[in-house]
């Protein structure tokens, strides 16, 4: 299993690629971690990989162009890769969707900051959404760590008695009633550029987000939370 991470802040995995069995499975060579810093495919010399969101609001949106350059690099050729981005509107995380995703060659992880992540970056190139929980986090690293773990766990030979995955899995377990929860989730973001170009389609920023009317805003933002 090859695991490749897109994110700001490279540096966040060192210590978790050294510790116990994530290190174990390494040097055995059943996975592979590598972070790759999006500033590496940044437009300009700077590693400018945000600017504000269209419509208006706090904070700075992840850019499309660079996610979409980084992952057109990472992505291996002829083996089975699943891309995935870290939303709180994502399906939430359980055993068996680390079951589902432990059966592919390379999962490649899209870690958001700040505001977010530019919409069109969960249409055009993520495969699915995943949230680890109803609660806030800085980054998209921690859900990824909690992804990486949960999967190799269940890669034959990372785990020294395949019975202690088989006893601990949360799969299929039947009788455990579901905890009903309100939740909120925030509206779609989008950044610079308002149009972008891939694979002959045009990407557009929603029109209300570029008309300054801030009635109008508001309606279509909270029609697209959740």
């Amino acid at each position: 299993m090859k695991f490749d991470i897109v994110t700001i802040f490279p540096n966040f995995f060192d210590s978790f690629k050294g510790e116990a069995l994530i290190a174990r499975a390494l040097k055995k060579k059943i996975i592979s971690i590598t972070a790759h810093n999006l500033r590496s495919y940044s437009n300009d010399k700077r590693g400018t990989v945000d600017d504000r969101p269209y419509g208006g609001g706090a904070g700075m949106v992840l850019m499309f162009e660079p996610i979409y350059k980084a992952v057109i690099k990472i992505k291996k050729r002829n083996v089975s890769s699943r891309i995935i981005a870290f939303n709180p509107k994502g399906k939430k995380f359980n055993e068996n969707m680390a079951q589902r995703l432990s059966k592919y060659d390379q999962l490649i992880f899209i870690c958001g900051r700040y505001e977010g992540i530019d919409e069109r970056v969960m249409r055009e190139i993520a495969n699915e959404e995943i949230s680890i929980g109803d609660y806030v986090l800085f980054g998209g690293e921690v859900p990824a760590m909690v992804v990486m773990e949960s999967v190799t766990r269940l890669i034959p030979g990372a785990i020294a008695k395949q019975e202690s995955v088989e006893n601990e899995s949360f799969r299929d377990v039947k009788g455990i009633g579901k905890e009903q929860l309100t939740k909120y989730i925030e509206y779609p973001h989008y950044t610079r550029p308002e149009v972008i170009s891939v694979d002959k389609k045009k990407l557009r920023v929603p029109k209300v987000l570029l008309s300054g009317n801030h009635k109008k805003i508001d309606e279509w933002r909270n029609k697209h939370s959740k």
